[in-house]
């Protein structure tokens, strides 16, 4: 799902002159391009991803690298320009809270404000919570083929990757105070420093006045909460950075040139940027995307793990409509609960249905090629829409792939999960998804007498219909009877009794394409059935 690493280019074409999309992902590669115009262009451009891994990973954390990757595609088709992806953990970070959905929560308390690298593992599978859901995030970035370099903090501090950027620190250890100063409070303002020394005799993090530094010798000097006094070396991991002259160091000493974060950190990135303009070079262009929210309006918490996880995602939906969910409008804020998948599923698949018929320069507006690297895999999509088939599902009451496959077959007899092994998945999400998630909540009504006239009016002309009939010449049925008894303003309601009545719930595909698949016998039978329904009724 990310680009394959390019070859150097002799230079870097231009990349105003109109031939790539006003997509937000070139948009961001222009940004990109622009910075780095003037360098060598052998030279990898850095792109890099952060992750704090105080909770296990979720999908605003897959979120990130994928939109990252589709900026560095961008980019790679703009310039030809060789690019490397970071995918940088602060695994140094000190445990302040403990996550709520993890085990031994007592074992943990008692750990806090050590570096998440010497924290305990919970799972007991790993040598720390740290390495635990570092490998989490490995795992799901791998699974989905993402190509990237995993960095550790705490590696990179202890081998002494990052001792020449906290030499730089401290020589301007006072100008960084004064940048982050006026954003604290008055107790907070009058003991910060950038500098958090780890305490030689308890391993924690610790957050106290710094009395004295030396650069020269890479030192400072603090005392803990008993009055005792330590002279600490900032070097190989015996300190670590509070977090925005953290994230600045970062940036200074690994010469990050693009990084995108949340809208909670806009405030971070501005002192980030003044900080690492400090130490001595550009901040990286960046792009601030909207929050993740969960079914109420939340946001999507690691510590309370209220959002959705990668793996209940891709239990209901296929990996292309995680990533189609990601792709669109970074900068809008999105509800990430169950009922988004099956409609991230048809945008997904209606994107690949419109690539089969475009330019290669119009592929590069279109989703699908960014979800395939570039690519179109016409493969990789179903006759059937994801929404029909749970409807298929519901009104079936199936419980295996084998009662839907009987009924697609009927509608196309070319249709088989050896020859469409894409619709062979959807029907296992939708199985699924069917039984977990909508069948506990379906609610029937009962017709108003308009939409009793209009239903019995239906039954009567689809029965009349001949056999091979298409989907669009039932739709166009349904359509007629419906202007008979609803004006043109009231169509959508029509439609609505026809999902609520018969389907129970409030919407559902076309519903052409839907008693085509289903069977116009059994299409009747289920009119017939809403017509007998004599009042609101919970299903079965």
């Amino acid at each position: 799902m990310s680009p394959v690493r390019s070859p150097a280019a002799p230079g870097t074409p231009d990349v105003s002159d109109g031939s790539f999309p006003r997509l937000w992902p070139f948009e961001e590669a222009r940004k990109l391009a622009e910075r780095v115009a003037d360098r060598d262009p052998s030279q990898p451009v850095l792109l890099e991803t952060g992750y704090g891994p105080s909770g296990l990973p979720h999908i605003g954390t897959f979120g990130e690298v994928a939109r990252t990757s589709w900026v560095r595609q961008a980019f790679t088709a703009m310039t030809g320009r060789p690019t490397r992806l970071l995918a940088f953990s602060d695994d140094m970070d000190a445990l302040r809270k403990v996550p709520t959905n993890v085990p031994q929560q007592e074992m943990l308390q008692a750990h806090l404000g050590l570096p998440l690298s010497r924290v305990p593992d919970p799972f007991g599978t790993h040598e720390s919570f740290a390495a635990h859901n570092n490998a989490l995030l490995q795992q799901f970035l791998d699974d989905f083929g993402f190509d990237y370099e995993f960095a550790s903090a705490t590696r990179y501090y202890t081998s002494g990757r990052f001792d020449a950027a906290l030499k730089r620190v401290l020589e301007v250890h006072d100008e960084i105070i004064a940048i982050i100063a006026p954003t604290l409070g008055a107790e907070r303002r009058a003991t910060y420093s950038p500098v958090l020394p780890l305490h030689p005799e308890t391993g924690r993090v610790m957050q106290v006045p710094i009395l004295a530094v030396d650069a020269e010798a890479g030192t400072v000097t603090w005392e803990d909460e008993s009055g005792k006094r330590f002279e600490t070396s900032v070097y190989g991991g015996q300190a670590k950075m509070q977090w925005k002259a953290d994230w600045a160091m970062r940036w200074y000493a690994l010469g990050v040139d693009y990084e995108m974060s949340g809208k909670d950190l806009i405030d971070s990135v501005k002192l980030s940027s003044r900080i690492c303009r400090l130490l001595g070079k550009e901040p990286p262009a960046t792009l601030t995307y909207e929050l993740f929210l969960d079914a109420q309006g939340q946001k999507i918490s690691k510590s309370k793990g209220n959002g959705l996880s990668v793996e209940e995602w891709l239990r209901y939906g296929p990996t292309e409509s995680l990533a189609q969910y990601m792709f669109q409008q970074p900068s809008r804020a999105k509800r990430l609960y169950f009922d988004v998948i099956p409609r991230a599923t048809d945008d997904y698949l209606s994107q690949v249905q419109k690539g089969a018929t475009q330019t290669p320069e119009e592929l590069r507006a279109n989703p699908a090629w960014f979800v395939h690297e570039g690519t179109l895999r016409p493969e990789a999509t179903s006759p059937v829409s994801f929404t029909a088939l749970l409807n298929l599902a519901g009104v079936a009451n199936a419980q295996a792939p084998e009662t839907l496959w009987k009924f697609l077959k009927r509608y196309d007899a070319s249709l088989d999960p050896e020859t469409h092994p894409y619709l062979a998945r959807l029907v296992e999400h939708a199985i699924v998804y069917f039984n977990e998630r909508v069948r506990p909540g379906k609610v029937y009504r009962a017709p108003s007498e308009r939409e009793r006239k209009a239903l019995g009016d239906l039954a009567a002309e689809l029965g009349q219909l001949p056999e091979g009939v298409t989907p669009d010449e039932v739709q166009n049925v349904v359509f007629e009877v419906g202007k008979r008894y609803f004006p043109k303003a009231e169509l959508r309601s029509w439609f609505g009794c026809l999902y609520e009545v018969l389907l129970g719930q409030k919407e559902g595909p076309r519903f052409g394409i839907f008693a085509a698949l289903f069977g116009l016998p059994e299409t009747i039978a289920l009119i017939e059935e809403g017509l007998a329904r004599p009042a609101e009724s919970p299903a079965a």
